[in-house]
C-alpha cells in the first residue's frame, strides 16, 4: 500500500472518500481557467453539491460549519476544472492563492473559519504544497445565493 507521500492527488481524494464533480462551464464571457507560464488562474466557483447550489447566508440561515462544507465543495469543483484542463492533478506543484467569499450577514467576523474548509482540504490533498496565501471576505450576496465562492491560483510543473 502507498503511503500518503507516494499517493497521487486523485488517490488521496479516493482514500478520503471524495469524488470530483463535473466541472462547470463558464456562466459568461470568461474562461474557467487561464494558464500564464507556470501559473493557472481559476475563475471563481460557487458552492455546489449533488443537490445543486448550496445556498444561504452564514449567520442567518447557515452556520459556520455549513460554510466550511461549502468551501470544501468549492475546492472539489476547482480541482475538477484543473483535472479537465490538465488531464490529471499530478502537474500541480503548489497552491499559490485562495480568495474566499462568504455570503454572510453584516458584521459577520468568522469568514476565516468558513474558508478554512478550503484551506484544510487543500493541505490534506497536497501537503505543504497545499499551503497558500488567501483572503477570506464576507459579502452581502453571491451568485445564485451560494454560501461560498472560491477563486484560486495554482502553479504547475512544466510538461
Amino acid at each position: 500500500m502507498l503511503n500518503s507521500f507516494q499517493m497521487t492527488p486523485e488517490q488521496k481524494l479516493e482514500a478520503m472518500g471524495l469524488t470530483l464533480p463535473s466541472p462547470p462551464s463558464p456562466g459568461g464571457n470568461y474562461l474557467s481557467a487561464k494558464q500564464v507560464g507556470p501559473l493557472i488562474y481559476l475563475a471563481g466557483v460557487i458552492s455546489t453539491n449533488t443537490s445543486g447550489v448550496m445556498t444561504g447566508t452564514v449567520g442567518l440561515d447557515r452556520t459556520v460549519a455549513d460554510g466550511y462544507s461549502a468551501a470544501r465543495a468549492c475546492v472539489l469543483t476547482q480541482l475538477a476544472v484543473l483535472k479537465r484542463d490538465l488531464g490529471t492533478l499530478q502537474p500541480i506543484a503548489e497552491i499559490v492563492s485562495v480568495n474566499g467569499y462568504v455570503n454572510a450577514v453584516a458584521g459577520f467576523e468568522d469568514s476565516p473559519a468558513v474558508i478554512n474548509g478550503a484551506s484544510d482540504l487543500l493541505v490534506q490533498i497536497f501537503g505543504e504544497a497545499g499551503k497558500h496565501v488567501r483572503a477570506a471576505v464576507g459579502v452581502s450576496a453571491l451568485p445564485r445565493n451560494a454560501i461560498v465562492e472560491i477563486q484560486m491560483t495554482v502553479r504547475v510543473e512544466p510538461a
